[in-house]
């Protein structure tokens, strides 16, 4: 194909491609009879720490780089002796507590080159190693977590030491300092370490300290909350939950998140431990918010007993032939046991202080899926029956309904949960609607 486009194109395309070939051929030549890449081997007459060889044969491949890339492949081995000790020179000037006793350079292929250095370490090598680890300003519990993530941070140490001559310590600081990083960025990336050797014969003492980054918590916000009993019987053991909130005040918050869990579980454990807790049966959850301004809240129920103390006031009601007197104030207080986990036998006692009154009934419920529970209700004071029951709609919405026998008269109510203190509910019977403001203390 080529003799017939030379004989289509003429004398003058043959001159190009003549040229072309004499420009080519020359640098394929050349590209493939030199040195394009060097490999690094380090070896000591007693093994050496992995980290250190590994330090050492990047090193070797650099001076070895700088004189061997480019040489023709097939160098004699005059020129390569030279260029041996020439990296000896160079290796051994830079080398503390280990003297270069012989470097070989080998070609491996067309293109490749084998540089190996033998090494002969000085007396007194380290062969124990001790680690003691300090952490700055962290509570014990705290200090727990962050000595667990250390666990295994020996081995920094120990790759970088075993084996080592003492004299070549402080030679190894940066490799020490760069591994140490390595390791801190994978077990414990919310903290920063410094470390400091100091050697007694074959022994060598590490004293490494780890301190937080930032950012860190700056204050906390607790919140205590009870579905089953009242919320102010929790004031007992807010200053106990507060002082264990606190401890993570200076604690890096990226810590906190990846603890969560562990303090979340602490904090709900020393909560149930309390002795009126375990009397109720209480079963504390604390939910965490991780930020420099951390977020708490613990909401402690029981399996077993409910109590809750209500108070509501009627706004917009007008008294009707079916009230007595006027009742648009009143607070009632819930106790009951669960009999089943759905099924509860449960007392209400109510006081009216408009009407200086009290009531008091006997009641028990069934709860039916989710949200539905139906109750029948007996008034201890009129000694008739009250029928009711509450559908949970949403989880701030409840449907309420209630028929009592003793005056004949049926009531409905939306409710409308604003927070755990304040809810809402409209109230309608067969007379009026009306709102009423309910407290949940």
């Amino acid at each position: 194909m080529l003799k017939r486009w030379l004989g289509r194109r003429g004398g003058r395309n043959a001159v190009l491609a003549a040229i072309l070939l004499l420009l080519l051929l020359p640098l394929t030549a050349e590209a493939s009879g030199r040195v394009e890449s060097v490999d690094a081997h380090v070896t000591a007459e007693t093994g050496m720490p992995p980290l250190v060889k590994q330090r050492m044969e990047t090193s070797v491949r650099v001076i070895a780089e700088q004189l061997l890339l480019g040489m023709p492949a097939d160098a004699s081995a005059e020129e390569l002796q030279q260029k041996s000790e020439v990296i000896r020179q160079v290796f051994d000037k830079v080398l503390v507590g280990y003297t270069v006793r012989q470097v070989e350079v080998t070609p491996d292929d067309a293109q490749g080159t084998s540089v190996t250095v033998r090494l002969m370490p000085w007396s007194d090598q380290i062969r124990n190693i001790e680690v003691k680890t300090n952490v700055e300003g962290m509570p014990p519990a705290v200090e727990t977590l962050i000595r667990q993530d250390l666990a295994d941070v020996n081995t920094v140490f120990s790759d970088a030491l075993y084996g080592l001559p003492v004299a070549a310590t402080d030679w190894t600081n940066g490799v020490l300092k760069h591994h140490l990083n390595d390791y801190l960025a994978v077990h414990l990336p919310e903290f920063r370490g410094d470390f400091e050797v100091e050697t007694d014969g074959d022994k060598a003492n590490v004293s490494l300290t780890v301190y937080p980054r930032l950012p860190v918590v700056r204050t906390t916000d607790l919140s205590m909350r009870s579905d089953t009993i009242p919320n102010f019987a929790l004031l007992n053991h807010r200053e106990l939950m507060q002082q264990q909130t606190d401890m993570l005040v200076g604690v890096p918050v990226a810590f906190v998140a990846r603890h969560q869990h562990e303090f979340e579980q602490m904090f709900a454990k020393t909560l149930d431990a309390q002795q009126d807790f375990r009397a109720l049966r209480m079963t504390t959850s604390v939910t965490i918010t991780p930020h420099e301004r951390m977020e708490v809240m613990s909401r402690s129920n029981s399996d077993r007993y409910r109590a809750r103390l209500l108070g509501w006031v009627d706004m917009g009601r007008r008294e009707s032939k079916y009230d007595g007197e006027m009742d648009s104030l009143r607070f009632r207080l819930h106790a009951g046991s669960m009999l089943t986990s759905r099924d509860e036998a449960f007392a209400q006692f109510d006081f009216m202080p408009q009407k200086v009154d009290w009531g008091w009934e006997l009641g028990y419920g069934h709860r039916f899926g989710m949200g539905t529970v139906p109750q029948v209700r007996y008034d201890m004071r009129k000694n008739r029956f009250v029928l009711g029951a509450l559908q949970t709609l949403a989880p701030r919405w409840q449907l309420r309904y209630e028929y009592r026998f003793a005056d004949q008269l049926g009531e409905a109510g939306l409710l409308y949960k604003v927070h755990d203190f304040l809810s809402l509910e409209y109230v309608l019977d067969k007379t009026q609607g009306w709102l009423r403001l309910i407290g949940n203390f």
